[in-house]
């Protein structure tokens, strides 16, 4: 790819876009899926568990390098509801490690100015990360920067299916028509209602499917997957799907700049 521009005297907390990316075209909202960390620590001869730390390293970059190059929105899939599955062991390490990230970043992010918000259906086990999280969205909510939304036991279909039985509930209820049931309508019901529409999906080490993640919101996103494992992503990487998405001629449906 071609060399990139990188951003330069713009604080953190009152970072403007970087013309110099992208040919002055960002994205709003770039949301990541952040796969690797296992295969990254096999890759060093290491324990799985310190993938999943030098993952949570990453994040604390990728939400440093959003605020610098302007984005709006940033949303991090971080756990789905699929991950369950996962031996009893991983997923008490990563639980503790969410916890620790929380009480470790959460005043870092409230002073740049960073909202953050969690979609999900929260932890069905754990009250005191459902409490972590709750004080995390409290305290931030009045931030106007960066807006950063992390998906926590999370899964597409499963939002798509709460929104919809809200919808079926108002019908019964008679508060509103199956005729005003719209895309727009049902998109307000959905975990992310009030997040600019999702422009590009980033996937992490090669792998090239959504797996559940923001299916109804990616409709007209662009893809792009990079061949990176998540513990090593950083400002460049990121960079480097701006600029591919900069690249590429948004069509939603219609006929391109060259009539085709």
């Amino acid at each position: 790819m071609a060399k990139i521009g990188v951003l330069s005297g713009a604080s953190t907390d009152t970072a403007t876009k970087d013309t110099t990316l992208a040919g002055g075209r960002l994205p709003q909202h770039v949301a990541i899926i952040m796969d690797g960390n296992g295969r990254w620590a096999k890759a060093h001869g290491l324990p799985r568990f310190e993938g999943h730390r030098r993952g949570v390293e990453a994040v604390r970059r990728s939400v440093t390098a959003a605020q610098e190059i302007g984005l709006e929105a940033l949303t991090l899939y971080s756990f789905s509801s699929e991950n369950w599955s996962r031996p009893f062991a991983e997923i008490s390490e990563l639980m503790g490690l969410l916890k620790r990230f929380i009480r470790s970043d959460l005043k870092r992010l409230h002073e740049k100015n960073v909202r953050v918000r969690i979609i999900g259906e929260g932890h069905p086990d754990d009250p005191e990360i459902g409490t972590l999280l709750r004080e995390t969205e409290i305290l931030t909510q009045d931030n106007d920067g960066l807006q950063l939304t992390v998906a926590f036991n999370y899964g597409s279909r499963n939002e798509i299916a709460r929104a919809a039985r809200k919808l079926a509930e108002e019908v019964a209820a008679g508060c509103l028509t199956p005729e005003e049931i719209t895309p727009d309508r049902l998109s307000a019901e959905l975990d992310t209602a009030g997040l600019p529409p999702l422009d590009l999906v980033i996937r992490t080490s090669g792998e090239q499917r959504l797996s559940n993640f923001l299916l109804w919101q990616a409709a007209y996103a662009e893809l792009v997957f990079l061949p990176v494992l998540w513990p090593d992503f950083d400002r460049t990487w990121l960079e480097n799907a701006v600029n591919e998405y900069a690249r590429r001629e948004r069509r939603f449906g219609g006929i391109g700049s060259d009539g085709y």
